[in-house]
């Protein structure tokens, strides 16, 4: 079977994981991701259609989705018992505070981890590729312009090869109608299961060489994007709030010139911008450098995370804390559409 994408899945012994034999690395997806600049009352029933509407896209087994985290704990299969768990976490109703009303010890229990509400449905240790992730952040009196929640969702590129571009377009679609996002997006990215070493040069090689596929874990630094941008996907999703510094959706139609991107107004003036039929993963050593992804990037510059050399933010944004950049390569990669 010819496949449309690279297939990035390195199998070996994880870091500190001894004996215990080889284990996949990582491997290609294609994600889902939503910014929510809400607390956990405000999105929840959103959040809990945008879950219905992924398995029903996915179904529920073995070989797609069949085990849930609830907040903190160790993990369980799905069950009937444990979805009553998840639905009981996904009530807008359910009994919730500031977290300026919680106890001491409380408030430091969740700082130190950083989340309100966490849900996380996977595929267990097969990591086939399908995932569902909600965190809602702290839910502060005032809380930072840059704090928000988050919702990604993943599934194997096998999904898009076999249903197609439309299929995993229209989940992204109903997902985005049903939640209260300032950006989203979806796209090729790579699913880090553990940290690369430095023996691991040859799998950062290959994923730079791809300039269309994101390094980025989405998890690591979801409290700091806020109103920002965080790169350029096949579709890319804005509400009116990030929309002033482009001028919109007209400013977008007016700016963006490929024939192969489409901008499209979506309920309440939100706007999709669409870079082609299928998500494209480029290929530099072929030359396929996805002019329309860099097209976008550069009038979407300024609504871009601000990352400067030196910069803290630098190294978490571009992925380094699971790839193993050094500086100069995290800015590079986030720099690839820019320069």
């Amino acid at each position: 079977m010819m496949h449309r994408y690279p297939r990035i899945r390195p199998v070996g012994v994880p870091p500190g994981a001894g004996a215990c034999g080889e284990e996949l690395l990582a491997r290609e997806v294609v994600r889902l991701a939503f910014y929510l600049p809400y607390d956990h009352p405000d999105i929840a029933s959103g959040v809990s259609l945008a879950l219905d509407s992924y398995m029903r896209a996915v179904g529920e087994g073995s070989a797609t989705i069949h085990e849930a985290f609830v907040d903190d704990d160790e993990g369980a299969p799905l069950s009937p018992e444990r979805w009553q768990s998840i639905r009981q976490r996904l009530r807008p109703e359910r009994h919730w505070r500031f977290a300026d009303d919680y106890s001491e010890s409380y408030a430091n229990r969740v700082e130190k981890r950083r989340y309100e509400t966490q849900l996380f449905l996977e595929g267990g240790s097969a990591r086939n590729g399908y995932s569902f992730r909600y965190r809602a952040r702290i839910p502060w009196r005032e809380p930072a312009s840059n704090k928000v929640s988050l919702l990604t969702a993943t599934v194997p590129t096998e999904f898009l090869e076999t249903h197609g571009p439309a299929h995993v377009a229209g989940l992204a679609r109903t997902m985005a109608s049903q939640l209260r996002f300032a950006t989203g997006h979806a796209g090729l990215a790579l699913q880090l299961y553990w940290p690369l070493r430095s023996t691991d040069a040859a799998l950062r090689a290959a994923a730079f060489r791809y300039p269309g596929i994101d390094l980025r874990p989405a998890w690591l630094w979801e409290e700091d994007v806020g109103l920002h941008v965080d790169g350029v996907h096949w579709l890319n999703f804005f509400a009116p709030s990030v929309l002033g510094t482009p001028g919109g959706a007209r400013g977008l139609r007016e700016r963006l010139r490929s024939e192969s991107i489409r901008v499209e107004t979506l309920d309440g003036d939100r706007v999709l911008v669409t870079l082609g039929e299928w998500p494209e993963s480029g290929d530099l050593e072929r030359g396929l450098t996805l002019p329309a992804y860099r097209e976008l990037a550069l009038v979407l510059r300024p609504l871009l995370e601000p990352l400067e050399r030196s910069s803290p933010n630098t190294w978490m944004a571009a992925g380094n804390s699971l790839m193993g950049f050094t500086e100069e390569e995290a800015l590079r990669w986030w720099l690839r559409f820019l320069d």
